[in-house]
């Protein structure tokens, strides 16, 4: 079959911005992609802190200015090959994008002008794609950032011939985020119904459920795992946008994230103190202890250390752990944190690592190097997510050794078995029912394997050499870009 034209739409793109797991998709899916023999372009945001890096960009001669909502805004564009030998276009605009968004955390927000900075620029792809004329097979629109892509391409620009053969995907990456505000916050009065085009009252743009129009108006609809394609058509894993995905069930499916082995390895992962594989085991434990002396913990080799590397979110399961730590403290473990996110959780970590300073390390806001030393020091990772679209978190840790207790849930649940010591099938500890006592029982189950260490060192080596990576997941991604262009084509 011939190969695919293919642009891929994402607010966020590594190495050169990242506020979060979007940003590696939207790296390493095109990656692969490019490697199967496809064509790929990524259009993506030019934040302050893409210039502040320094990266070499090639200043593109095309200029364009909208004309919206009785303003005219201006926009300029640059180029860069990627070391993955794709090109990706930066949108400038330094109003919506430029020196406020310095800091990669801070990417989203929370601005009050959100839902106006990624309208226009989904309007500015548009009008990119006609100017350069790249007539692509396919739109690969990824989260809500992109999702009146869809919708516009349908309306707005139904009749231009330019455009007229665009097919479209939209990839949910995590249906509680569907637009500029929490759809939970939003008064019924206010929701948006997804009908026509999207507003262009400044004020009224900030309540548009970007999602919700994609779900409407994409070709395809897909999600991060098999098992969240099916939770989101249910009310509970919804978040009120099931009705419509479930009107749409035949054009909804879940296809589970790769993990980049060329940067997620401990074999030569430059974060790590000592850099091991299967066959080098015991640098695994010496990690721990540097980790441990480095960080202050009691240096102890055998002492189970639990690692957690995550957003300070109530989704991620803290609500659970902070019930538990006190308990865990006391029997033995030493907890490893890192993460981002102010509020209760913050503060709690923070309070109980100055009373506990040999038993847990708290580390916030996320920092990459940080999590990537307690992936490489962890026995056991930590992950009793509340609902998990993905996660790419528990694939990390398989490849590190540190062996995942996890609430079977979302892609959670496709990618970690509970481990049987009868028949030494399973990769880790799963518990079904969102409750600490649950989680509890799940851990008191990897400790007590962890305490018998040739039975657990064969799980580490087991889990150490499963594969996730992109190929497969981007065979599939071809297969779905070839299901919306036939279905693109027999509606037109």
């Amino acid at each position: 079959m011939k190969p695919l034209k293919i642009v891929l739409l994402s607010a966020e793109i590594s190495p050169y911005s990242k506020s979060g797991g979007l940003a590696d998709v939207a790296r390493s899916l095109p990656r692969s992609l490019f490697r199967l023999g496809h064509k790929v372009v990524v259009i993506t945001p030019y934040y302050g802190c893409v210039k502040r890096k320094g990266w070499p960009l090639e200043n593109m001669h095309q200029k364009l200015t909208l004309e919206f909502a009785g303003r005219s805004c201006k926009f300029g564009f640059k180029k860069i090959i990627s070391p993955d030998n794709y090109p990706v276009i930066f949108v400038c605009q330094e109003e919506l994008f430029g020196s406020r968004f310095g800091q990669q955390r801070r990417l989203y927000g929370p601005w009050y002008d959100n839902g106006l900075r990624f309208y226009l620029f989904d309007l500015a792809v548009i009008e990119l794609i006609k100017i350069l004329k790249l007539r692509p097979d396919v739109l690969h629109c990824h989260d809500w950032h992109t999702g009146l892509i869809p919708n516009l391409l349908k309306m707005k620009y139904k009749d231009d011939p330019e455009l007229v053969r665009n097919s479209t995907l939209f990839t949910i990456h995590n249906l509680g985020f569907q637009g500029p505000k929490d759809w939970w916050k939003i008064h019924p009065d206010l929701a948006d119904d997804g009908r026509g085009l999207p507003p262009e009252d400044p004020e009224k743009i900030e309540y548009v459920n970007f999602a919700k129009r994609a779900i409407l108006h994409a070709d395809i609809i897909n999600t991060v795992s098999e098992r969240y394609a099916r939770e989101i058509l249910t009310p509970e894993y919804g978040c009120q946008l099931d009705p419509y995905l479930r009107a749409r069930e035949k054009d909804v499916y879940g296809i589970i994230n790769g993990v980049d082995y060329t940067v997620f390895n401990p074999q030569f992962d430059e974060n790590v103190y000592l850099n091991y594989d299967t066959d080098s085991l015991e640098k695994k434990v010496k990690n721990k202890v540097i980790l441990q002396k480095n960080f202050g913990l009691e240096e102890d080799p055998d002492a189970p250390l639990i690692g957690l590397a995550n957003r300070l979110t109530e989704q991620k399961g803290f609500e659970l752990i902070i019930n538990l730590l006190d308990w865990l403290l006391k029997i033995g473990f030493q907890v490893a944190i890192v993460g981002s996110g102010g509020g209760i959780y913050a503060d709690f970590f923070r309070k109980m690592s100055r009373k506990n300073p040999k038993k847990l390390l708290f580390c916030s806001p996320f920092r990459e190097e940080i999590a990537r030393k307690i992936y490489a020091a962890s026995d056991i990772y930590l992950m009793p997510s509340r609902w998990e679209p993905c996660g790419i978190s528990q694939l990390i840790s398989l490849r590190y050794g540190a062996i995942p207790v996890v609430h079977s849930v979302g892609g959670l649940s496709d990618t970690v078995s509970n481990y049987n010591p009868a028949t030494g099938r399973g990769n880790g500890f799963v518990f079904t029912s969102y409750n600490s006592t649950d989680l509890l029982i799940a851990i008191v189950r990897a400790l007590e394997n962890y305490r018998r260490p040739g039975a657990w060192r064969k799980l580490v080596r087991r889990a150490m050499k499963e594969s996730y990576s992109w190929r497969l997941p981007a065979k599939k991604y071809v297969a779905l870009y070839r299901k919306a262009i036939r279905k693109h084509k027999k509606k037109s």
